[in-house]
């Protein structure tokens, strides 16, 4: 599978979280806002989509693709994170495009329409 630069239109990071680290992924959501040009999604409780427990998205821009992610690698306190582009193909982007921060989880991609 051969896929192009120009066909990323943007990144997403999952961050994951449950009852006994949602202070620190709430801290690193806040931190974030503060430094980084994204937009943050709404709090996941429980799983949705292809993610196996709570999580909020973090959708960016390439521009800031090197900066945010070495930050969040530095910063992410023991919390998960998976970061993948934006190319159209939600399984390859899930899965074979992606990089882990953290422990890697397993995805649930029989949720992925």
């Amino acid at each position: 599978m051969s896929k192009t630069i120009e066909s990323i239109t943007g990144y997403h990071a999952h961050v994951y979280y449950d009852s006994d680290n949602k202070k620190v992924a709430d801290r690193l959501r806040r931190r974030m806002k503060t430094r980084f040009n994204v937009n943050l999604g709404r709090w996941h409780e429980n799983p949705v989509g292809p993610h196996p427990k709570g999580m909020y998205q973090v959708e960016f821009k390439a521009d800031i693709f090197s900066s945010l992610v070495t930050w969040m690698s530095f910063n992410r306190d023991g919390l998960s994170i998976l970061v993948h582009p934006l190319t159209g193909d939600d399984i390859a982007d899930h899965t074979s495009f992606a990089i882990w921060l953290g422990e890697s989880l397993k995805l649930r991609l029989n949720k992925i329409s």
